[in-house]
């Protein structure tokens, strides 16, 4: 990815292509033919003069006005200017000082643009964003870099993340995957612990072990420290599955849109974004991240329907669905951060089931816990990034689902329901640990992405959880 210069001005340098905020009701600029815009969200009109272009773009309704409007506008003005050859842009916020982190994301985030392999460099269909200018009112320009600089950390991470997500199955094994994480904790306040296949059978990670014994690719547990709080401030535990290709196992899915479970990683990408995140921002807390990954094959060792699966609390699983894998390595990496980290919260991430994406499609992803402090800080947090959750029960009736006669719980249940007892089932391996549960199914990748995205891995999750640990996530 080319490297970003971001610049805060109080006008433009040099001759940027200027992209102008216009609210829907409001005057038209001059140049702007009445009738041909009415600055609905993300609409556009360009206007040109002899040494001018200047992008006009629509932010909606003034009373629907929030940060994601002008995430998404300046998106959809980004994405435009690119196709017609811009690489320099200044965005006009002079009356939008409040705006200017939400407005920078987006510019970032609808600048990356997955390439592909084997492509002509030549072909490429639209231009690198090389300098990003915002300008602003003098006496708003310390807080607007402020602003600026947090989103371009935040959305720079996400873009990586996104980067690493589209990589295919055969480009991105668990050992690859752990190798990446080696490479991008460099230079930050981060310290990594990998576990191979002899370490995880000497710890007692049955659950990690049994999903990946299928693939000739041995699967990995990364953890990641994080250390920006007290010594004795006890961490908050990030858990996140990265299953790196998802055939199903022996209980194997249909062939069509296979291709798209190489996204069954995004969980643990979430949270690997996560922490580099925190580290480059320094946020005043501790945290931990426990990533299993694997790639769940039916192999002729892989595990079967009806095997017994020891976990590494001592819990046993009950297998009558190998496709059900993801919460059994999250039970594995849930248990190992109760056990060792002692954490005052456990927050996981997964593309866990397809029932949250019946239940509320790609918008939203599906948000499960008791806690109802942690429950209104992230459904806060996902409005201003515009990574939406919505709250779904994980209350006792779904736990009686996924108990077993033969072990503690079975990796499957009733259709209805199915994604409220998997649920519980992950919720079961916290114990008393204040947990939360975030089901990404449907929003880990796109094929009808929003107007700051392209199509393919979203990264969603860092950006909604780094805002709620910046705005002091509690208990």
């Amino acid at each position: 990815m080319a490297t970003l210069k971001i610049d805060i001005n109080t006008s433009p340098v040099g001759t940027p292509d200027l992209v102008t905020f216009f609210i829907k009701g409001s005057a038209l600029p001059a140049g702007v033919p009445s009738g041909e815009f009415d600055g609905a969200l993300c609409s556009t009109v360009l206007l040109r003069d002899k040494t001018q272009r200047t992008l006009v773009v629509g932010l909606g309704d003034k009373e629907k006005l929030e940060p994601d409007s002008f995430r998404r506008a300046a998106g959809a003005a980004i994405k435009h200017l690119l196709k017609i050859g811009s690489s320099d842009i200044a965005l006009e916020l002079f009356s939008h000082a409040d705006y200017v982190g939400a407005a920078v994301e987006g510019a970032i985030l609808a600048s990356y643009k997955f390439e592909g392999f084997g492509k002509d460099p030549s072909k490429k269909t639209r231009a690198i964003l090389t300098h990003l200018q915002v300008l602003i009112e003098e006496h708003e320009v310390t807080n607007a870099r402020l602003q600026a600089n947090q989103a371009e950390i935040i959305s720079t991470v996400t873009n990586t993340i996104r980067e690493i997500g589209n990589l295919p199955g055969n480009m991105l094994t668990p050992a690859i995957l752990a190798e990446k994480a080696q490479e991008l904790i460099q230079d930050r306040a981060l310290t990594i612990k990998v576990w191979n296949e002899r370490h995880l059978e000497r710890d007692g990670f049955g659950g990690i072990l049994a999903v990946g014994q299928g693939s000739v690719h041995p699967p990995r547990l990364i953890v990641l420290e994080y250390k920006g709080g007290g010594k004795k401030d006890a961490p908050v535990a990030l858990v996140g599955k990265a299953v790196t290709f998802d055939t199903g196992g022996i209980s194997i899915k249909p062939g069509a849109q296979m291709d798209e479970m190489k996204f069954d990683k995004m969980g643990g990408l979430a949270v690997l974004g996560i922490m580099l995140a925190a580290a480059d921002l320094k946020l005043p807390l501790n945290l931990v991240a426990l990533i299993p990954s694997a790639e769940n094959m039916p192999g002729p060792d892989a595990y079967r329907p009806g095997d017994i699966i020891t976990t590494r609390d001592g819990k046993t699983v009950e297998v009558l669905n190998t496709d059900a894998e993801g919460r059994i390595i999250l039970a594995d990496a849930i248990a190992h951060a109760r056990l060792t980290y002692k954490p005052s919260a456990i927050l996981e991430y997964s593309t866990l089931t397809g029932a949250v994406i019946m239940a509320l499609g790609h918008r939203r992803a599906g948000l499960f816990t008791s806690e109802l402090k942690l429950r209104d800080a992230l459904v806060a947090a996902g409005k201003t990034v515009g990574e939406l959750v919505w709250p779904m029960p994980i209350d006792e009736e779904y736990r009686e689902n996924v108990l077993s006669e033969i072990a503690t719980a079975k990796n499957t249940s009733f259709r209805e329901g199915s994604a409220c007892s998997s649920a519980s089932f992950v919720k079961l391996w916290a114990e008393d640990v204040p947990f939360v549960h975030i089901d990404i199914a449907g929003t880990a990748w796109t094929t009808k992405p929003p107007a700051y995205l392209e199509g393919g891995a979203t990264g969603f999750g860092v950006r909604l959880m780094v805002q709620a640990l910046k705005a002091g996530l509690t208990v």
